[in-house]
């Protein structure tokens, strides 16, 4: 932090220094005789102060002092929101503040490119926020995508990725990485979040001229919602994930223990009617009951799973033996008679049978098959026991005042400069004759997303499926956070500065990446190393598609 603290002082001071900012034409100028009055053009200095250059390579150099800003105004919220989480953890922090904060120095471009000068000018510059937005959300699904596929790849065996274990080098079918079913949620989210530019688009789906602000404002009303309801979510997601896991438990407790009462019936639960064979149930239940006395108490039953040895999960004794107890204890005398014990046995076989198994090894013994899928079930929703957790904050004072420091910082800077880096970028797309969408598209994600992306890519790197899980899990998030947050600071300006909505082009990329890594994520959980090429395809897919539909066929 210091070594970037000194960096940004350093710059900041030689900017004072500097003579230009924003590009004026004027005709209040007199004539050297030499040049057209007209030809001469000003730089208006932005507060002031701020330079700005009329040249290719002084607006060059200007985006790429700007956006290292940016970049550091992105480290610095990006590191400041994790010792919070550290602090206060998920929920609230996680919830609202990490997103959102997140997003901001994406949120900062666009605003400001909506806010500069007249209505006119702001029609001109906030092509700059809408290929920032455009650029950041295919960035994160495409290369950054790919490339943490890559990065994180492990030998797959029996459609999951084995932890730590690289053996097969680039195989495109065998090596990949494996993630929770919490991201293949979090990739659903993100295809749903697309809904607000569908919204906005309809007057143009339908060629209709009216009614144009009106979609705006709906989209606007559309994508504010969904961005409460998204925080909501994710407010209580820690919640929901914890019942689901306990509920996963105590599935692979119950088929643990009709694994182990067939291996000790020697497999003849039922008989050729398919039916319950009670005098075997009645073997299995005596040898189960210790004392004799006719019903399985809390003890006995403790035995049971115990003797299970259910080392592949993490376990809560009490807990499962409490909830085995529940089920088979419909008198409510905390004991299980036998006949208890043969309903119980019976609904949970009732059960394996209806399960519909995934698992690629399935055969003809359905408990053993129902087993495995439960353990799966288990592995996919990501209980690892707090591996690789510290929950403890040794200074939480002295943290938390690091932490606001670093929230501040990166506030100030990303507010500071976002307008004078869509000066520079306006500037640069003036002087090349290169449209500003996609200097901002190619560009600026490089900036405002590149804590998300080195996070992601680091975590990667860990080549465990939790890992892979948190990476992916961060990609969609932003994804989603663009499509809402950042879509809703765009919509706000489009309606209260009565701009004009014009981007079906960059709407049709956005949707489309959106959709197809959305759909692709949420339909499995492990991904071979060649679905990294779909994502890697899809990046200069995007800019040619824009291209063609805008300077080919108008659309813009």
């Amino acid at each position: 932090m210091p070594h970037n603290l000194l960096i940004f002082l350093t710059i900041s001071v030689s900017f004072t220094v500097a003579a230009t900012g924003r590009l004026i034409t004027t005709t209040d100028l007199v004539s050297d005789g030499l040049s057209s009055v007209n030809e001469l053009q000003l730089c208006e200095q932005t507060y002031g102060f701020l330079p700005c250059n009329t040249t290719v390579l002084g607006n060059l150099f200007l985006v790429l002092v700007y956006g290292y800003l940016m970049f550091l105004a992105a480290t610095f919220l990006s590191s400041g929101s994790e010792l919070m989480l550290e602090i206060l953890g998920p929920g609230i922090v996680g919830g609202l503040f990490l997103p959102i904060l997140g997003a901001l120095p994406d949120a900062m471009l666009i605003l400001v490119s909506g806010l500069s000068g007249s209505p006119e000018t702001a029609q001109d510059q906030v092509s700059v926020g809408m290929g920032l937005l455009a650029g950041s959300t295919v960035m994160l699904l495409t290369i950054i995508w790919g490339a943490c596929i890559i990065i994180g790849k492990c030998d797959i065996q029996d459609s999951i990725a084995i932890d730590n274990q690289d053996t097969k080098g680039f195989n495109l079918a065998g090596s990949g990485v494996t993630t929770d079913i919490w991201t293949s949620y979090s990739a659903m989210i993100m295809a749903v979040s697309v809904l607000p530019f569908l919204v906005v688009q309809f007057p143009q789906i339908f060629h209709s001229t009216s009614g144009r602000h009106l979609a705006v404002l709906i989209g606007l009303i559309v994508s504010v919602s969904l961005l409460i309801a998204y925080c909501v979510y994710q407010v209580y997601q820690p919640n929901i994930q914890k019942r689901r896991i306990a509920f996963a438990k105590h599935k692979h407790v119950r088929s643990g223990i009709l694994r182990y009462l067939k291996t000790n019936s020697l497999g003849r639960l039922t008989n050729d009617q398919n039916q319950l064979d009670r005098d075997v149930l009645y073997k299995l239940f005596n040898s189960v009951d210790l004392n004799k006395d006719g019903h399985l108490s809390l003890v006995e039953l403790r035995a049971l799973v115990v003797g299970m040895q259910l080392n592949a999960i993490n376990l809560n004794e009490d807990d499962a033996i409490d909830k085995v107890m529940k089920e088979f204890d419909t008198s409510g005398d905390e004991e299980v008679d036998f006949q208890e014990f043969v309903t119980g046995i019976g609904n949970w076989l009732e059960e394996a049978r209806r399960t519909k198994i995934r698992s690629p090894i399935a055969g003809p013994d359905y408990i053993h098959d129902y087993h495995e899928e439960t353990k799966r079930q288990h592995y996919l929703l990501g209980d690892e026991g707090g591996d690789d957790e510290d929950n403890g904050v040794h200074d939480a004072r002295r943290t938390t005042a690091k932490a606001v420091l670093l929230l501040l910082l990166g506030t100030l800077v990303a507010a500071v400069f976002a307008d004078p880096l869509v000066d520079a970028v306006d500037g640069f797309s003036t002087a090349t004759s290169i449209p500003s969408f996609f200097i901002s598209f190619i560009a600026l994600p490089l900036a405002t997303n590149s804590s998300e992306s080195v996070s992601a890519i680091i975590f990667a790197s860990r080549k465990k499926r939790r890992s892979a899980s948190l990476t992916f899990s961060e990609l969609y998030g932003a994804a989603t956070m663009n499509n809402i947050l950042c879509l809703s600071v765009f919509l706000a300006l489009v309606y209260v500065r009565g701009l004009t909505w014009d981007f079906s082009s960059e709407v049709l990329v956005i949707v489309i990446v959106c959709v197809v890594m959305g759909i692709f994520g949420s339909l499995r959980t492990t991904f071979p190393l060649w679905t990294s090429f779909i994502a890697f395809v899809l990046y200069p897919f995007s800019l040619v598609l824009v291209y063609v539909l805008d300077y080919v066929f108008g659309w813009s």
